[in-house]
């Protein structure tokens, strides 16, 4: 007989414990997307993966994870994900404290991190291939604005996130990284058949932008600045940092494109600088790991960011 939410809730706290095991197999088929894909990474069969699925729905009293495709995590799933991960953390830790080195072909932990686009195109893997040189890790960077990369710390879906957020999520540590400028470009061509006349209000009101998503505000935020709502303004989608400079310096628009990432042919076309402050927000948990990759992307963001005013 299949069991109720309902009924899940009468477990009381005192009976439960949560398997390691049963909560890093919740891991993998969280970041697989499937039971099948899961049983592959896992060696083991998909109906163990099903079993060790239900067994800690079970003990825990909870539905952890919605059977979708790819699934998707309850609240109570994302809190055990995010156990998961801490526990692979730690022991990646406890092995090197005990003397197990890195680099002899031990078991390598995933390192699940979130970043803006514009980060990860200008200045964040410089840093992640240093790492990777010296660390038994292998890299799981979700990209996202900057505006909800702390979502999935939240979630348990990453250990730490670049984010404009200051204020830090619970759980976690918060560190200002630097600041991402943007200045409105055009191609040149582009620019002298919309702008004959100048940079102005009633030349931006006709003038095509490209804007990165639906979910970016940069260009809107500089054309209010010039007075120009941006509803009703023609624009293009182009949601990939590299094809978004691209875009720009092919003519298809004006935009708003970082110091760190201008295309050789583009003008500026005067107006405000944007300014995107950034901060590293990472799980508030004693890491020498989690800390040397915060020290070199800190190291990194010092080199190439501008600083707060």
């Amino acid at each position: 007989m299949r069991c109720s939410e309902d009924s899940f809730r009468t477990i009381s706290i005192a009976d439960v414990r949560i398997d390691p095991e049963l909560a890093a197999t919740l891991a993998t088929v969280a970041d697989e997307g499937t039971l099948d894909a899961a049983s592959r990474r896992l060696q083991v069969t998909p109906s163990a993966v099903s079993q060790r699925l239900k067994a800690l729905e079970q003990q825990l009293g909870r539905i952890l994870l919605v059977r979708s495709k790819p699934v998707r995590l309850t609240e109570a799933g994302e809190s055990v994900v995010r156990l998961a991960r801490q526990i692979a953390l730690l022991e990646q830790d406890a092995l090197a404290g005990v003397g197990i080195e890195e680099g002899g072909g031990g078991r390598r932990i995933t390192v699940p991190l979130a970043v803006n686009a514009d980060s990860l195109a200008t200045w964040f893997l410089p840093p992640m291939a240093r790492l990777s040189a010296v660390h038994d890790i292998d890299l799981d960077l979700h990209r996202d604005d900057q505006n909800f990369t702390a979502r999935l710390l939240e979630s348990g879906t990453v250990m730490a996130a670049v984010t404009s957020e200051a204020t830090a999520v619970a759980g976690c540590t918060v560190t200002p990284l630097g600041v991402l400028e943007y200045r409105a470009m055009a191609e040149a061509a582009y620019a002298r058949r919309w702008f004959p006349d100048g940079v102005t209000p009633g030349a931006l009101a006709h003038a095509p932008f490209v804007d990165f998503d639906r979910r970016d505000t940069l260009q809107h935020e500089w054309l209010a600045a010039r007075g120009v709502p941006a509803a009703g303004v023609p624009r293009h989608y182009v949601p990939a940092s590299h094809d978004y400079a691209l875009a720009v310096g092919l003519g298809l628009g004006w935009g708003m494109v970082p110091r760190l990432q201008e295309v050789p042919g583009l003008v500026a076309l005067g107006g405000p600088i944007l300014r995107v402050a950034l901060y590293w927000q990472q799980w508030n948990l004693r890491s020498a790991l989690l800390d040397t990759i915060a020290s070199e992307v800190a190291g990194e963001a010092r080199r190439v960011l501008a600083r707060e005013p």
